[in-house]
């Protein structure tokens, strides 16, 4: 049995629903023999700030170092921004997947281009940079944003009325993008993710909505598969170099 860790960026008491939902998501789409397991955050990522995000991703380095020793097979990173993937990658020999990175690249393989549809307006700039970070601006049209908070998307999940009004607004955020290029769409962000999962297919003008959810869980098999076969886990040269066990030490003492 597998046992992978799924970071989520949300607080584990105050957002338990969802992450319950997560959580069967997960358990629905997992291959035989492989385990998600959702964990939170306390404090979670509620200032939709850089300095949040920073906070939040000393965190998650710490998360996933003790993953490791806890015997977890790979290690996600459930929030579209991935903020710490580089220095997680650097700090752990386990697989290391990224919600944004493994949507970004599904996403090449499906379309010409691709564009974001963000929580809100904030992390349009933020998204701006994640493409560029990851090489991918010349297939990118680009990022539009919703403007929603916990609490609407929170009820969308229960409440057909504001289902179809968060979906509405989605669609017509989408538009704009299409004009643009964009031949498939990627909701930046586990939470419109998992809302719209609930659509098998969702296609705006014949663009694909991805279901962001289930294409990091199956990123995160086929790396274990990969591992099994090549016992190659990521690149130690440059980008990813592994930490030293001082640096590491280091860290997780500052954590305390």
């Amino acid at each position: 049995m597998a046992r992978i860790w799924y970071q989520s960026f949300v607080h584990p008491v105050e957002q338990a629903p969802y992450i319950e939902r997560l959580q069967g998501m997960l358990a629905k789409v997992a291959a035989p023999g492989v385990t998600f397991e959702v964990h939170g955050l306390d404090p979670p990522d509620h200032s939709f700030h850089a300095l949040t995000e920073f906070r939040c991703a000393a965190q998650v380095i710490g998360h996933a170092i003790e993953a490791e020793k806890a015997g977890y097979e790979a290690f996600v990173i459930g929030h579209f921004q991935e903020p710490g993937l580089i220095e997680i990658k650097g700090a752990v020999d386990i697989p290391v997947i990224g919600l944004g990175e493994a949507n970004l690249l599904a996403a090449l393989g499906m379309a010409g281009r691709f564009g974001l549809v963000t929580i809100d307006p904030i992390f349009v700039p933020w998204h701006d940079r994640q493409v560029r970070m990851h090489g991918l601006s010349e297939r990118y049209a680009g990022t539009v944003a919703l403007k929603m908070n916990l609490p609407a998307f929170m009820k969308a999940f229960t409440d057909e009325t504001a289902y179809a009004q968060v979906r509405r607004q989605f669609v017509t955020q989408v538009k704009p993008l299409i004009e643009k290029g964009a031949e498939v769409i990627i909701p930046a962000g586990g939470l419109p993710m998992l809302l719209f999962a609930r659509e098998s297919p969702f296609v705006i003008d014949d663009a694909p909505v991805l279901n962001g959810i289930a294409i990091v869980a199956k990123a995160t098999e086929m790396a274990l598969s990969l591992r099994s076969i090549t016992n190659v886990v990521v690149s130690r040269r440059g980008t990813y170099a592994k930490a030293p066990p001082a640096a590491i030490s280091e860290f997780q003492a500052r954590l305390r």
